[in-house]
């Protein structure tokens, strides 16, 4: 089976090693040349546009996409639409908006190109060890394309999750709690960072990572990051949001779903990209003003 593969970042590069070390003949496409390097030396073939990358591929087409959600896939599904043949596959293994992902199966059906959308969890290593995967489209397709999620899954690490949208439904979900997971480890080594004991994280986080109830990669990697800077001074707690957990708090707010935990991750997230807000600055007026509490004071700014 000949895959081509549209999107080399991290992601994309390790998902067309591992789809190598499987063995699928790789096509792959980046606009960025620099990414081929790692590539070439591994026999993996490169093309320099995708329509060379489709023109290279004889049998029935299946091309994966590994591209920025929003306009860029809306973009190069454009493209494709030109480029590939009734019965070809696409699927679309990014964070794409389940939304999106229903609305471009429709689309793509009038035109007999199958579309799977993949929902693909386990990170940079994942992608080069061993997916996990959330696959949602027709299921014909999905089980004539299911070799290859066999192949590049963990064990037991691929699922067909239901129609057009299902797989990136489950993504989103499934990001939405690892928001959730992750800030309640945040707060909690943040509240021992504050106490009176000098506790050595990189040792809590080994020792809750063995036997406890809260064991898990994530608490494994907490403990890889302590290891590598035991008080994280080397970096600031600002933290980007892909867009995932949005959505989530969003599709349970339209569907009457209460999810408290999820939605204070996300807008703490928000809160983590802003050193200081005006809110903030209402609030400490307030307080002040009302109850003579101390305020915090800009040097060189005078008022309160």
């Amino acid at each position: 089976m000949q895959i081509g593969l549209i999107g080399l970042g991290k992601m994309g590069t390790n998902l067309a090693l591992n789809l190598s070390n499987n063995g699928f003949g790789v096509n792959a496409f980046d606009i960025n040349p620099n990414s081929y390097n790692q590539l070439n030396t591994k026999g993996i073939v490169t093309a320099g546009s995708i329509a060379e990358m489709i023109s290279s591929m004889k049998e029935r087409k299946i091309i994966w996409m590994m591209v920025p959600a929003g306009k860029a896939v809306d973009e190069t599904i454009q493209l494709l639409e030109t480029l590939l043949s009734p019965g070809d596959i696409l699927i679309d293994g990014g964070n794409s908006n389940y939304k999106d992902s229903i609305r471009r199966a429709g689309s793509l059906t009038g035109k007999e190109i199958e579309y799977l959308d993949c929902g693909t969890s386990g990170g940079v290593s994942g992608a080069l060890e061993g997916v996990c995967a959330m696959v949602g489209g027709n299921i014909q397709t999905f089980q004539f394309a299911e070799p290859l999620f066999k192949a590049i899954a963990v064990k037991d690490g691929y699922h067909y999750c239901g129609p057009a949208g299902s797989g990136h439904f489950a993504k989103m979900v499934h990001n939405g709690i690892e928001y959730g997971m992750m800030q309640s480890i945040a707060e909690g080594f943040e509240l021992m960072q504050q106490s009176e004991f000098k506790f050595d994280h990189e040792a809590i986080a080994s020792l809750w990572n063995n036997g406890s109830v809260i064991r898990g990669w994530l608490m494994e990697l907490t403990s890889k990051a302590f290891a590598k800077d035991s008080s994280l001074e080397t970096i600031k707690g600002v933290v980007h949001s892909s867009g995932e957990g949005k959505w989530m708090v969003e599709t349970a707010l339209d569907k009457g779903v209460s999810t408290p935990v999820i939605a204070l991750s996300l807008l703490m997230r928000y809160r983590s990209q802003q050193a200081d807000t005006f809110a903030g600055k209402v609030v400490a007026a307030l307080r002040y003003e009302f109850g003579g509490h101390a305020v915090n004071k800009n040097p060189g700014k005078t008022g309160l």
